[in-house]
């Protein structure tokens, strides 16, 4: 039986506009992420995508609806508890790398095991395994500026992975990349999801990224439904 590492409840997210009105983001998705899978979301700019990122991670609330998280509710929780379950259970890799520049790339990946209290040789130990994953054992001492972008964005990649998380979200990983860089980048997560079996959800507007997940999904109207490939917009 296939585990459920993340799950989507007839999620609502309003916000009030600078005008006063009530802005609909997401209109009731629904979204069900096996372990050791890839579900791409396409859609069109400004359809809320970000958003339904920022709700299934736990960094922004649902107006309506609720998420659950490798078998954990997110709802009724605090901050810190919220931070904690983040933490613990979800790895982000967003558009922009958002590494600390003045830290070394071991540093970088080093950096959640040591929010979570993981000792300081724990953590370099883990750090040093997961960039020699994605192959920047030569490059773990140098800070982002050193790195290439494709190299940043692995070294992301394997921040993302410290805390052997549940399911990662990542948000446009490509899209500040090459061609070049970003295959390499897609071959990576698509390895990621295969061999470690974590849930992936990934928002792009590339059909390279999109050909290698096992659903694709448009947002559309704040809803969610199944698309092809080959209508993901470039």
């Amino acid at each position: 039986m296939t585990m459920t590492v993340l799950e989507a409840h007839d999620v609502y997210k309003s916000y009030v506009g600078g005008d006063g009105n009530e802005l609909h983001v997401l209109n009731g998705v629904n979204l069900s992420v096996p372990r050791g899978e890839m579900i791409a979301v396409v859609g069109a700019s400004g359809a809320g995508k970000s958003t339904l990122m920022h709700v299934l991670g736990a960094l922004d609330k649902p107006t309506r609806g609720y998420v659950v998280i490798g078998g954990e509710p997110v709802h009724g929780r605090s901050e810190a508890q919220l931070g904690e379950l983040r933490n613990r259970t979800v790895g982000f890799v967003f558009q922009f790398h958002h590494l600390l520049r003045e830290f070394s790339a071991l540093e970088n990946v080093m950096m959640p095991l040591r929010i979570a209290g993981k000792p300081d040789e724990v953590a370099r130990s883990r750090a040093a395994e997961l960039l020699a994953r994605v192959g920047l054992s030569a490059r773990m001492t140098h800070r982002p500026a050193e790195l290439s972008g494709g190299e940043q964005q692995r070294t992301a990649v394997a921040r993302a992975l410290a805390m052997d998380p549940q399911v990662i979200l990542a948000d446009e990983p490509s899209g500040n990349l090459d061609r070049w860089n970003a295959e390499k980048l897609h071959e990576l997560l698509g390895e990621v999801v295969n061999d470690l079996e974590i849930g992936m959800v990934v928002v792009t507007h590339s059909r390279s990224l999109a050909a290698r997940a096992n659903q694709v999904l448009l947002l559309d109207g704040g809803r969610l439904s199944r698309t092809e490939v080959d209508e993901v917009v470039v």
